[in-house]
């Protein structure tokens, strides 16, 4: 009976195990962050930044993608802390931090980032960004290079064309209706979450649109990153964005997607250790 037993239990998770979805497919939970050494709202260019601090060192600074908050960022942080001083953030009108009525734009949410960095006394940081992140970390590092020491960009694009229709896409949809729920849960106005996802679109829609040349103005130590099965970034600008900027990495993470820190975090966290251990900064 208990071989038989056995027999019906291995047969089971062999099934399961053949029927269980690549993770590139998946959209894990949302992280929370570990406790904070200190966190708070920071008064810039007229609206109020949440942000929160973790560990001790150098500063790296970490920044979500569009429509998400500062809590994806809740898998890399414990990896980070015990080696650097770790600042994330919520950016305008995203999580917890206000807006106000000047229209979406990368520059202007790259100087939201700068005016952070000058109310927390930080000259210049390692940045690494996912997405809408990522391209405020090549507009910081385009027009304000003195600020950064280094630049991990995942899953950015350097054009509207670059984006993928991501309409259909079940991993897309899933983000999208959980955003909404997470807005309104920590929104300060929880319910202006179509308004703002106007907005956003709109954004996405117009900006950024980055030449060769642009690109190749950027000297900060860069590394453009994105996920073999990124289902909103096309690989043509990825490798276009590597090919322009000088002495840039190139990393194409496997089985992930465009949520690769939740997909893999293990694989996720160690590249990004990596990065900021082995690439000689400015």
């Amino acid at each position: 009976m208990r071989r038989l037993t056995f027999m019906f239990v291995a047969l089971f998770v062999t099934l399961t195990a053949a029927r269980a979805e690549p993770q590139w497919l998946t959209l894990p939970p949302t992280p929370t962050l570990p406790q904070a050494a200190k966190s708070g709202y920071a008064p810039v260019n007229g609206i109020k930044i949440w942000y929160a601090e973790f560990g001790a060192g150098a500063p790296v600074i970490l920044l979500h993608g569009g429509l998400a908050n500062a809590n994806y960022w809740g898998k890399l942080v414990p990896a980070l802390a015990p080696h650097y001083r770790v600042i994330v953030m919520d950016s305008r009108g995203h999580g917890r931090s206000s807006r106000d009525q000047k229209p979406y734009g990368y520059d202007l949410m790259a100087s939201d980032v700068l005016a952070l960095m000058d109310y927390l006394k930080i000259d210049k940081a390692a940045l690494i960004g996912w997405s809408d992140g990522a391209i405020i970390g090549l507009d910081i590092a385009m027009h304000h290079p003195e600020r950064l020491t280094k630049l991990f960009a995942f899953a950015a694009n350097s054009d509207p064309s670059a984006v993928k229709d991501v309409e259909h896409d079940p991993v897309f949809s899933a983000f999208i209706a959980r955003a909404r729920r997470e807005y309104e849960k920590l929104s300060p106005t929880p319910k202006e979450y179509d308004a703002f996802l106007k907005q956003i679109t709109k954004m996405w829609d117009s900006e950024p649109h980055w030449t060769a040349a642009d690109l190749a103005a950027i000297k900060v130590p860069t590394w453009i990153v994105d996920a073999d099965h990124d289902e909103a970034i096309k690989r043509d600008n990825t490798l276009f964005m590597a090919d322009n900027i000088p002495g840039s990495g190139l990393l194409i993470q496997p089985d992930v997607s465009h949520f690769s820190f939740l997909q893999d975090p293990q694989q996720f966290n160690a590249d990004v250790l990596h990065f900021l251990e082995h690439v000689k900064g400015k």
